[in-house]
């Protein structure tokens, strides 16, 4: 089976590149030369499954309608390839979970609008795809990857902090392979390790200080995505939902 990883050099490929526990090919988007047609499609030739990494987010200062536009590129020119894209649990805004892939959405953002629209486009498009919505990736987050001395947490009225749905970057990899050799894939599918982890908890787990501030009107208080589709295709350990669990993940030795 031939692998090709699309638009692999931000920071979700970076941290999966040395995780991944089998062959592929790894591409930046400059190499594969996504705005090229031809390029692209020749970049492509020959692969069983693509992932598409390539695509806009709210810190890149690119335009959010990228997410659809190299998305569809990506499908044009997959030749019958199965492709994997990358939406995000920010389609559901500020739902209550489990949120599950058939349930609504409530896109809060022109990010996840622009992931709303690429999943419409997928829906439609003739060529083999899975939208992946992802959940918060240890390390490639707002808390774990962004942190700096003085860091702030939204602190919630009962003394706790805002939850989500996460999963660690070594999991994740092995997950993403996994489903490159399962059958009958939903159109679109959570992904993060089951439940939710407390985000104060990641930060302590990490030791990692950090200091709280009241929450606001807008602070999300749980993002819990359902993963029971997941489930049917890969294995969890209970491990693998837990703050030291997902910490230890992303700090784990990485293989070459």
């Amino acid at each position: 089976m031939r692998i090709v990883m699309l638009g692999a050099g931000g920071k979700l490929g970076q941290l999966l590149r040395p995780r991944w526990p089998g062959d592929a090919t790894w591409t930046t988007r400059a190499e594969a030369n996504i705005d090229d047609p031809a390029a692209l499609e020749r970049a492509l030739t020959g692969a069983d499954v693509i992932f598409c990494f390539a695509g806009a987010t709210p810190s890149s200062g690119a335009p959010m309608d990228v997410n659809v536009t190299v998305a569809r590129k990506a499908l044009d020119a997959a030749q019958g390839a199965h492709v994997f894209l990358f939406s995000s649990a920010a389609v559901y805004g500020a739902l209550q979970g489990p949120l599950s892939e058939d349930g609504p959405t409530s896109a809060q953002s022109p990010y996840a609008q622009s992931k709303l629209e690429m999943e419409q486009m997928a829906a439609d498009h003739a060529n083999p795809c899975t939208v992946l919505r992802l959940g918060n990736v240890a390390g490639a987050d707002a808390i774990l990857g962004n942190w700096k001395p003085g860091f702030q947490l939204d602190q919630l009225d009962d003394g706790t902090t805002p939850s989500r749905s996460y999963i660690g970057p070594t999991k994740l990899a092995q997950v993403l392979n996994a489903l490159t050799m399962q059958t009958h894939l939903p159109k679109i599918l959570n992904v993060a390790a089951p439940g939710t982890v407390p985000m104060g908890d990641l930060l302590d787990a990490a030791g990692l200080a950090w200091t709280s501030k009241p929450a606001t009107n807008s602070t999300i208080t749980k993002v819990h995505l359902d993963t029971t589709a997941l489930e049917e295709h890969v294995a969890f350990t209970p491990a693998d939902s837990t703050a030291t669990g997902i910490v230890n993940d992303w700090r784990r030795e990485m293989h070459t």
